[in-house]
């Protein structure tokens, strides 16, 4: 997939991308806030229609290779709608807690509505950003993301912030887009992802909030650049798996 170049000037230092439009950073946040309080109703459904259900499977994957255990303490950055959570719920088990945090009050009542309603009990949930988490230092087992770094203004901060909060010994998973290893598998990723504003016109009656998708995917950080990122926030040992050839990839990182 081909990525945008940010801006070298003066005012790139106050601007950012919200897909491949510049915006002030001040303005982002909002921006962003406005696509998923957009799609928040059918978020999950549309997820299963773009991915042909795979990414229930890859989050499925991240659960396993996680590492952990019962009565853990575990951290769901944008955690929107609880996929994760209600996966991870089960295995930190009613000595453990999740929180599911997230800077949307819609995608969070969403996912607090479906786990309540799943009858799951050991999640809190927190409205905050992700740049500035509300919790002490070293204070959790494992970070997770799942398809939601690619939408912080500044994903260097997010990171260092997490670093932070993870114990010695913590995992951190992010799960999200990335940019395929093979060109042919690029161009074909990139002719079925341009028609996802299509389907979101028909599905949630918006094709806008999906177009930012697509160009959010695009302009995210390549495996490599993204690992780098990861290191400069504190974090060791960082590997990262691709799937369908990078279309999606996993970064998993220890503190140390």
């Amino acid at each position: 997939m081909s990525e945008q170049k940010e801006p070298h000037t003066d005012e790139a230092a106050k601007t950012t991308h919200f897909g491949y439009e510049n915006v002030r950073v001040e303005e982002k946040e909002e921006k962003v806030a406005g696509v998923f309080n957009a799609v928040s109703s059918k978020y999950d459904i549309m997820n299963d229609v773009i991915s042909f259900g795979s990414h229930r499977l890859l989050k499925r994957f991240t659960v396993e290779i996680s590492g952990i255990r019962e009565g853990d303490k575990l951290l769901d950055v944008a955690g929107g709608t609880g996929d994760f959570a209600k996966l991870f719920s089960r295995k930190v088990g009613k000595a453990g807690t999740i929180y599911l945090s997230d800077i949307n009050e819609s995608m969070l009542l969403e996912g607090r509505n479906r786990l309540i309603d799943s009858g799951i009990s050991n999640v809190e949930y927190i409205l905050a950003s992700g740049e500035a988490l509300p919790f002490p230092d070293n204070f959790f087992d494992c970070v997770t993301i799942g398809y939601g770094i690619r939408n912080f203004t500044h994903k260097d901060k997010a990171l260092e912030d997490i670093a932070r909060v993870l114990k010695p010994g913590g995992r951190l998973l992010v799960l999200e887009f990335s940019k395929p290893q093979n060109p042919l598998v690029s161009k074909a990723a990139d002719a079925y992802s341009s028609l996802w504003p299509a389907f979101g016109k028909l599905l949630v009656g918006d094709g806008a909030p999906y177009q930012y998708l697509v160009e959010s995917i695009r302009m995210h950080p390549d495996q490599d650049t993204f690992k780098a990122m990861i290191e400069a926030a504190g974090l060791s040992k960082v590997k990262y798996y691709n799937f369908m050839s990078g279309v999606c990839a996993l970064h998993r990182a220890v503190k140390i």
